[in-house]
């Protein structure tokens, strides 16, 4: 189902768990992962310092480095402009199926620029939009409890011959539980925090 997960990364703690999940996902499903990382600028220039681009390139090739150790395909970038913009563009010049971000920084710069801009991802992105969250609590612990959820969802958004397919497998704060239905195999991502839950595969016509 994925074939290239995008992880965008400034080197903030958020980013680095959501590299690891990103890379997860990336190895279950055998795709390519394309790290990039945006320099932001306004109308003035930068909105960092002249480190901003070397600092970027870095946080890009830590993701290179461990993709290399897991023997997952990795791609990087870095551009710079408005953030939510290149990520988005990215995306769609890139054919990507799959974004994973964190939800936002811990401090100063890096909790403005990544919560707002994974804000603005998640509700423009044409594609599916994983966050990690730093520090919230796990709830949905077990598989059967996933798949309990992942059914039900599948059901509620019209379904039917609803069947777990596979374990369910959790990366960080998401549960992926693929599905078997009447139309054909589904993928259902179950917040391990909330407990909400999705359809990767957009629910059938």
């Amino acid at each position: 189902m994925y074939q290239d997960v995008l992880i965008p990364t400034d080197g903030s703690d958020g980013a680095r768990r959501s590299i690891n999940h990103g890379m997860t996902i990336a190895d279950c499903f055998d795709a390519t992962i394309h790290a990039l990382s945006v320099v932001p600028e306004g109308p003035l220039g930068t909105l960092q310092t002249d480190d901003a681009i070397p600092a970027a390139q870095r946080a890009v090739e830590r993701v290179e480095t461990e993709a290399s150790r897991m023997g997952v395909d990795v791609v990087t970038a870095v551009e710079q402009g408005v953030p939510h913009e290149e990520i988005l563009a990215f995306a769609d010049e890139h054919g990507i199926d799959l974004i994973v971000m964190g939800t936002q920084g811990r401090t100063g710069l890096d909790r403005v620029l990544v919560g707002s801009v994974t804000e603005r991802v998640v509700r423009m992105a044409d594609v599916p939009v994983v966050t990690v969250r730093l520090t919230d609590e796990i709830r949905v612990e077990d598989t059967d409890e996933a798949a309990r959820i992942a059914r039900s969802t599948a059901e509620q958004e019209g379904y039917d011959e609803v069947a777990v397919l596979e374990d369910p497998h959790r990366t960080s704060a998401s549960w992926i539980v693929p599905l078997e239905t009447d139309t054909g195999p589904i993928h259902v991502h179950v917040d391990a925090v909330t407990s909400e839950a999705r359809i990767a595969k957009g629910p059938r016509e």
